[in-house]
């Protein structure tokens, strides 16, 4: 690129946001043929993907230390500043006295950079178009431009949106879309993970991180999974996000050699990263307790919101025409003077020290020539690992040792070494450390006078960065992001149309937007298991705030539902009535038996007042209906205990009756039935009573359907669990019965149960023969059918009034009861029990 031209040279100068990289993009595609100049990998990559979609991949190339995409007959070329093709000069052989129409440096101003600036410097002194030459850069530039570069044409554009100091703010309340920029690893890492608790999490940005991570992370910020991004002051390098706020944990940085405080124009570079376009931002502090924060002063505030920064007084230089006539004159020719007072010597980088300390190795230092050229190409293999001159130095002496004289690098130490770092496993730290390692390989692997196929290792080493920076963005958001609670925290704010979408899946899981939350069984909401202890409370904030909806939907489903979808159960504390597995309600004591109480469960308080009631109301009408559908007969009973017409000794037994919930031992009521004459036991016949010799009953009452919610109210009123009923075929139980269970529709003889109605019919068989003189009692056929054993054929007929004499069975009537047997109620029980029905 000759440094002879015709071309005009621009100088683009102005603060961040001012469409510079972008009107270079421009005028280079207007040429036919053109080059920029970037001071991040990551930059170069992102306006080649853009000058890709404009002209096409067969005329776009890529070239930085790690990765170099040159498709043959390319025409626009992508660079960092490091690797772009300057006359006399360029890391690739094949990018000697390149001839581009249109060139163009960004950002300028680095060359005051103690490490780098000189590259900046000479680009921008150097680097030049046939057509037209563009340098980009701060304001700061002017003087340094007018003095070095007369015939340049300065142009400055001022900055698209207002930048803004908003004071300190809290991390717990940062606005959405900010950027806290801090000046360690450690200290980013910190301000992440607090992000994460507070606000869902944070992407991150780090200079050691690969340029594929960043983008990882810097995408995901753009998409809105995260509103938050943490990074160092990588961030100022014309990274171009959409930010609104830019914190600043620090104004304090580590520069290689001591801890100083920013200057105004870093400040202001960082700071510039809020606001894009049209939009306006705000920079500030970041609150982080006590009174020894961060704090801007109020010249530094007026000088970044007004864009107004101290022009900067030199450049650092390094000259460009080497001597490698041996080593000791490449040094001294790298480390000669300017002329120009306004081009100071560059500190000792890193290639520069690398190359002395090798050089105290006399078979080294006596390189001449091309050996010279060489050395000095290998000592320009970046300390990406950050070892220091001295380590970095024993990788750099053994390359060279296997370049020195044409040669190439052993395949095989080169693969043992990418096959080493080819490793996803290990923590952030030991992933990026692996990153640092493989960068340096991938740059080799560019080299193709250092190796014998370096396509070859290009791909694989580019393969194993992929790798290791997929797993450390993975790593990165696993531990720095929540995306649910970043969900949460941006719907907390929304309403209307802007909030989030709450769906309720089938097997119940519960989701805010994309996000799960949690699981609905019923109306009971249950966080997420999976849940960190500290985001449980927001989840269920959420789950308040968004199901109301959903809770009210099923509610009235619920009260216009079938009696089919509710059914009795026992959730061992209390009788329940349950929808699809899930209790709605409780049952307890009421104003009478088959009256019992409903008391909806706790979860059920989530739904308005009125709601509530309307569901409890519909739930009082299935246990009526229940009961008027399985109980006929002993609600038919209770209306007759309060019938003022009825006869008042069917209208005692009758409230005798429910009150036992339909079924007496006849000798427990012996006196009452005594009294009945012939009209009362007429009535009660049609209300299907049986006065049995041993039970007085209603036959329906012994179903299955009876049984259980006769149990069930039962239980209600006592207190009690629901007791364990027998199967609804069984005629007969054995003595493992349980007693409450069995006593609902069995009386029990010995060890044996027997189904109330057929020990009423053993009974009444056994009368009958007696009535007529006959000499066996015992139904045979019935009993051997039933099972029956002898203890239990001489029990029930013990019951009905007979004992054996020998082989045949003798009439002695009702054995005398025991006192604690045969206690009869007192009239007062009854007829308070009548009264009870009638107060109701």
């Amino acid at each position: 690129m000759p440094a002879d031209h015709d071309g005009i040279v621009r100088a683009i100068l102005g603060p961040t946001n001012t469409g510079k990289t972008h009107l270079a993009i421009e005028r280079m595609c207007a040429h036919s043929s053109g080059v920029i100049g970037f001071p991040l990998r990551l930059l170069a990559r992102e306006v080649y993907d853009r000058v890709v979609a404009i002209k096409g991949e067969r005329n776009v190339a890529l070239i930085t230390g790690e990765e170099r995409i040159v498709p043959p007959g390319a025409r626009y070329f992508l660079t960092t500043a490091e690797s772009m093709p300057v006359k006399g000069w360029a890391e690739h052989p094949d990018d000697k006295d390149r001839d581009f129409a249109f060139a163009a440096i960004d950002e300028a101003q680095l060359g005051i950079d103690p490490e780098r600036g000189h590259v900046f410097t000479d680009r921008m002194l150097r680097a030049r178009g046939r057509e037209e030459t563009l340098i980009l850069g701060s304001d700061t530039l002017k003087p340094l431009i007018r003095k070095l570069l007369p015939e340049a044409e300065i142009v400055s554009r001022p900055r698209f949106s207002t930048l803004r100091y908003a004071g300190s703010t809290k991390l717990s309340r940062l606005p959405p879309r900010s950027a806290v920029v801090a000046f360690s690893a450690e200290q980013v890492y910190a301000l992440a993970e607090m992000l994460r608790r507070f606000k869902g999490g944070a992407a991150v940005v780090m200079g050691a991180l690969s340029p594929a991570t960043r983008n990882a992370q810097v995408a995901m910020f753009q998409r809105g999974e995260v509103d938050y991004l943490v990074a160092t002051d990588a961030i100022g390098m014309g990274l171009n996000m959409d930010v609104s706020h830019v914190a600043f944990a620090g104004l304090e940085k580590f520069d290689g050699h001591r801890d100083r405080r920013l200057t105004i124009s870093e400040m202001a570079q960082i700071a510039g990263r809020a606001g894009r376009h049209q939009r306006d931002g705000t920079f500030g502090t970041l609150g982080l307790g006590g009174d020894n924060g961060p704090q801007f002063s109020d010249e530094e505030i007026n000088a970044i919101e007004e864009h107004r920064f101290r022009p900067l007084d030199f450049l650092y230089w390094r000259s460009a025409d080497l001597d490698f006539s041996d080593v000791r004159s490449l040094i001294a020719s790298l480390e000669e003077k300017s002329d120009e007072p306004l081009l100071r010597s560059a500190p000792l980088a890193i290639d520069l020290a690398v190359l002395k300390l090798i050089a105290e190795d006399h078979s080294i230092a006596s390189a001449r020539g091309v050996k010279a050229r060489r050395l000095w190409a290998v000592c320009g293999l970046p300390d990406f690992r950050k070892v220091g001159p001295m380590h970095h130095a024993r990788m750099v002496r053994r390359l060279y040792g296997y370049v020195c004289e044409g040669g190439h690098i052993p395949h095989e130490w080169f693969a043992s070494e990418v096959a080493r770092l080819d490793n996803v496993s290990g923590d952030i730290e030991a992933l990026a450390d692996r990153l640092a390692g493989i960068r340096s390989w991938a740059y080799i692997a560019q080299r193709a006078d250092w190796l014998a196929e370096p396509a070859k290792w290009a791909a694989r080493t580019k393969a194993v960065e992929g790798r290791l920076s997929d797993a450390l963005h993975e790593k990165l958001t696993q531990r720095f992001v929540d995306r649910r609670t970043a969900v949460l925290v941006r719907d907390i704010g929304a309403r209307g149309a802007d909030a989030l979408p709450v769906t309720v899946a089938a097997d119940g899981e519960v989701s805010v937007g994309p996000e799960p939350i949690g699981y609905l069984n019923g109306f009971d909401f249950k966080v997420d298991p999976g849940a960190r202890h500290a985001d449980k409370r927001l989840l269920l904030a959420a789950a308040e705030r968004r199901l109301g909806d959903e809770l009210d939907r099923r509610a009235r489903e619920l009260c216009d539902a079938s009696d089919t979808a509710f059914h009795l159960v026992d959730d061992g504390d209390a009788l329940g009535i349950a929808w699809d597995g899930y209790v709605l309600a409780r049952l307890a004591p009421g104003r009478s038996l088959m009256e019992p109480a409903v008391r909806t469960t706790r979860p059920l308080d989530r739904l308005s007042a009125d709601r509530r009631a309307k569901l409890r109301a519909r739930l009082e009408r299935w246990v009526d209906a229940q009961v008027e559908r399985h109980l006929p007969a002993l609600r038919a009973l209770a209306q007759s205990a309060t019938d003022r017409e009825a006869r008042p000794g069917v209208r005692a037994l009758a409230a005798m009756m429910v009150d036992a919930g339909g079924l007496l031992p006849r000798r427990a009521i012996a006196q009452q039935v005594g009294m009945l004459d012939k009209d009362d036991r007429h009535a009660l016949h049609r209300l299907r009573v049986r006065l049995g010799a041993l039970d007085v009953y209603v036959q329906s009452l012994l179903k299955p359907g009876a049984q259980q919610w006769r149990a069930a109210l039962l239980a209600v009123r006592s207190g009690q669990k629901l007791p364990t009923l027998p199967h609804p075929s069984a005629a007969t139980l054995d003595g493992s019965a349980d007693p409450r269970g069995a006593s609902l529709a069995f009386r029990r003889f010995g060890a044996t149960w027997l189904r109330i109605d057929l020990a009423d019919r053993l009974a009444t068989h056994a009368h009958h023969v007696r009535q007529s003189n006959g000499d066996d009692p015992i139904d045979h056929a019935l009993a051997t059918s039933l099972g029956l054993d002898d203890e239990a054929m001489r029990k029930l007929m013990a019951e009905v009034g007979f004992v054996p004499k020998g082989e045949a069975w003798t009439w002695r009537g009702h054995r005398r009861p025991h006192r604690h047997e045969t206690r009869p109620p007192k009239a007062g029980n009854a007829f308070a029990a009548l009264a009870h029905l009638k107060r109701k």
